[in-house]
């Protein structure tokens, strides 16, 4: 039986009680908004005051649909945290061996964290910003993805295909390196998205300990899959975010 996913933190709250045409794209506006000036200034220097100028709405706009700037703050970082952690929620009947599930997730996970730039870092750039629930709620999330994550992995080692010792470290060391992004990503940067997944994933099945032959099984299928899926994305992006062997097709 598949475990009961944990439950998200409150939704927000504000003075809204009941929906309304067009609040959920007014609540986006917000929310966008804030991201930007999070990412620019970080949390402890933005202000709902910064917030309500870039909108160029007033304060109870604001207040309507959230009940101040952590609430905004922890709104923008779920959706990445739940989108990271959720990864491995295959289909009960999926048939594929656990080595290539293991990479699926990974390649999943780090597409994840890239594609939710910028609020995807915030996590690892403000731990402090959030509050004891949203803490509970993320906790509980992560602790479930890491329990199948770990069972994948000693499955993986059972059949061969995977080659480490100890099991808990070697997941939190292979899941960690999208998290050190936040230092250096910048979404115009040399890589494109695709290429940046692929890099990222072929360096995490190392830490796995990927076997040569599992490699072009898994990992290959993995990295074909997300340049499939971002072919289309990716023409429509500038020419120097287009990655090398794209343009040159």
């Amino acid at each position: 039986m598949k475990e009961k996913a944990p439950s998200a933190p409150a939704a927000p709250k504000g003075r809204q009680r009941l929906p309304t045409a067009g609040s959920d794209e007014k609540r986006e506006r917000i929310l966008k908004a804030a991201e930007a000036l999070f990412d620019r200034n970080g949390y402890a220097n933005t202000t709902i005051e910064q917030i309500v100028q870039a909108l160029g709405v007033t304060k109870p706009f604001v207040y309507y649909y959230f009940r101040n700037k952590q609430e905004i703050f922890e709104t923008l970082c779920w959706s990445p945290t739940e989108a990271c952690f959720t990864v491995l929620d295959f289909a009960a009947d999926d048939p594929r061996p656990a080595h290539e599930k293991a990479v699926d997730g990974l390649q999943r996970l780090i597409a994840a964290t890239i594609a939710h730039y910028p609020a995807g870092f915030f996590p690892y750039r403000e731990p402090q910003a959030f509050s004891p629930a949203y803490l509970k709620a993320s906790r509980a999330v992560a602790q479930k993805f890491y329990k199948e994550f770990c069972a994948l992995l000693e499955q993986g080692r059972s059949s061969g295909h995977f080659d480490f010792r100890e099991t808990r470290i070697t997941a939190q060391a292979a899941c960690s390196l999208p998290g050190f992004l936040y230092n250096w990503y910048r979404p115009d940067g040399r890589l494109g998205t695709a290429e940046m997944v692929t890099e990222l994933t072929e360096l995490a099945t190392r830490v796995l300990g990927l076997t040569p032959a599992a490699t072009t099984m898994a990992a290959g299928k993995a990295v074909k899959k997300h340049r499939a899926a971002a072919k289309n994305k990716d023409r429509a992006t500038p020419p120097e975010t287009v990655p090398k062997k794209a343009a040159k097709s």
